[in-house]
């Protein structure tokens, strides 16, 4: 009698250490589904926000105009930043990237003044720009604005493909994440089903069989989850002593959200699975349990 309960224990925390790890490996990949779909978006954010509205100036506007007219433009909405560009830095631009020499226009500088706006990720979108532009053509000072519409256009449509498809991609992975824990779980309370069944038979009622394998359930999700967070966690701080420009990127809101993301699944999944199983079982009749 002891020794048979010295294999049934040694059975059930196999059974639960194989739960353990396959629950892990699941939620690692969900995991890093998770960083890739919220890395994704900040970079694309990013890409969105180096765009840059250019706003030609009139040469007669007065020193006090142009500072009206910054001024306006850091309240706008739609703006994330200003940057004034004078007629001789301009030229000085110029020259660099023509490789000649600014001496050439002593005389004249026919590179006029202007402001370069860098828009909000939410409004670098031809919709926005339509409302944007208008407000900023009408200045009597400004002769012209202009800004890399197909490149943004570009863009934004190869950005709405990607997160569709890291979109169906989670929705997917957490199906096979599902479907793959609650087997594990499956084979791990099959296998005491037996047990199961004689507490029924003694008057136990169901929650209180219930009980043991929704905690245990609760355990392996919580060591799964830890384990995978510990992992996941590992290899973004090794992508971040790296190449230490990825933590603009790599911000603890996305750290947060991956590491938050991978133990709520944890925690929700295994319960779920734990709890279904178990009535499934207190369900079934006596002669169904020796077809498994």
């Amino acid at each position: 009698m002891v020794k048979r309960k010295k294999i049934n224990s040694g059975l059930t925390s196999m059974n639960a250490l194989i739960s353990c790890i396959s629950t892990t490996l699941m939620l690692l990949l969900l995991g890093l589904v998770t960083f890739f779909i919220t890395f994704a978006y900040n970079f694309s954010n990013d890409l969105r926000e180096n765009f840059h509205v250019t706003i030609i100036l009139d040469d007669e506007m007065t020193r006090g105009e142009g500072y009206a007219l910054q001024t306006k433009l850091k309240h706008m909405a739609a703006i994330r930043h200003v940057t004034y560009i004078s007629k001789e830095k301009a030229l000085k631009e110029q020259a660099e990237a023509l490789e000649s020499d600014s001496i050439e226009f002593k005389d004249i500088n026919p590179m006029p003044a202007s402001f370069e706006v860098s828009l909000k990720a939410e409004y670098a979108n031809k919709d926005s720009l339509k409302y944007l532009l208008p407000q900023l053509e009408k200045h009597p000072k400004v002769l012209d604005v202009s800004y890399p519409q197909n490149l943004m256009d570009s863009l934004n449509s190869n950005i709405r493909k990607i997160s569709f498809i890291l979109l169906i991609l989670a929705l997917l992975l957490t199906l096979v994440s599902f479907v793959n824990i609650n087997n594990t779980i499956q084979l791990s309370v099959f296998s005491r089903r037996f047990l199961i069944h004689t507490m029924k038979l003694v008057g136990a009622s169901w929650r209180f069989i219930r009980k043991p394998f929704l905690i245990q359930a609760l355990l392996i999700g919580l060591l799964s989850a830890l384990f995978a967070s510990i992992i996941l966690f590992g290899c973004i701080y090794a992508i971040t002593q790296y190449e230490p420009n990825m933590m603009r990127l790599i911000t603890w809101e996305v750290v947060a959200c991956t590491l938050g993301i991978i133990f709520v699944c944890g925690i929700l999944l295994t319960l779920i699975c734990a709890y279904v199983t178990v009535n499934k079982i207190l369900r079934m009749q006596t002669k169904k349990l020796y077809r498994y």
